[in-house]
């Protein structure tokens, strides 16, 4: 039964990629029990990761990368087994993929359609995270920057304030112009056999940036930049 959910969770996508011998693994971040962060307009961050991770793997599939998905079903509690199926799969990348949110000192309370929820509008934009105990750290960087760099020219920005010297932040920038961090205690980085990046794709509990969060538009511009930065690595990684 365990492993039938396994394989239920592992979607593979992508017989004969044009990069032989490169596969990118996806993990949907958090699981159903544990959903993450509220949105500011009351949606759990999975379903943030889930729809994303649908658009990131589609668009590897159609730029002729293999692409295996993990968690798709919000089933793997063990954030161990996640870098574990990646291993077996064969991949040579791990993306993780996630939503984000600020500390409790910036945040307030509004009412949206009767319901009061928790919003702050203190910051925007996404962020990328690479732990120095992964065993390929400078791959893992390299990936991260060519993600932020094509975000950039795209015309995103990074959110600083994870660097902000705070509880609960404070983590070291690698990179601001790309809005790189260093975060090595990352259980899916830094137990990945393979270079590793947590990709936080934007802020949902700023109100104003929830809707385009959530726009076709804005997660297509997340999975381009997912897919160059993969095509980069799989010529690098063949």
């Amino acid at each position: 039964m365990r492993r039938a959910l396994f394989a239920l969770s592992l979607l593979i996508l992508g017989a004969a990629p044009a990069a032989a011998g490169c596969r990118v693994a996806l993990d949907i971040g958090h699981y159903t029990e544990s959903p993450g962060e509220v949105s500011a307009r009351g949606v759990p961050e999975l379903v943030f990761n889930q729809a994303l991770g649908q658009k990131v793997a589609a668009a590897l599939q159609d730029a002729d990368i293999a692409v295996t998905v993990i968690n798709a079903d919000g089933s793997i509690r063990d954030l161990t087994e996640r870098p574990r199926l990646a291993s077996q799969a064969g991949a040579s990348l791990l993306i993780s993929l996630h939503h984000d949110s600020v500390q409790d000192r910036y945040k307030s309370t509004w009412t949206w359609e009767g319901a009061a929820y928790t919003y702050s509008d203190t910051f925007s934009g996404y962020g990328l995270f690479v732990s120095g105990l992964n065993p390929d750290f400078a791959e893992s960087r390299k990936v991260a920057t060519d993600i932020g760099d094509r975000l950039h020219k795209m015309g995103l920005h990074p959110s600083l304030h994870h660097a902000e010297s705070i509880p609960g932040e404070n983590r070291p920038l690698l990179d601001d112009r790309r809005g790189v961090y260093r975060y090595d205690e990352l259980a899916v980085l830094r137990l990945a056999t393979m270079p590793a990046v947590l990709v936080e794709a934007g802020i949902i509990v700023n109100r104003d940036d929830e809707p385009r969060i959530a726009s076709d538009a804005y997660r297509a511009l997340i999975a381009l930049a997912v897919v160059q930065a993969s095509r980069a690595h799989c010529q690098r990684h063949p």
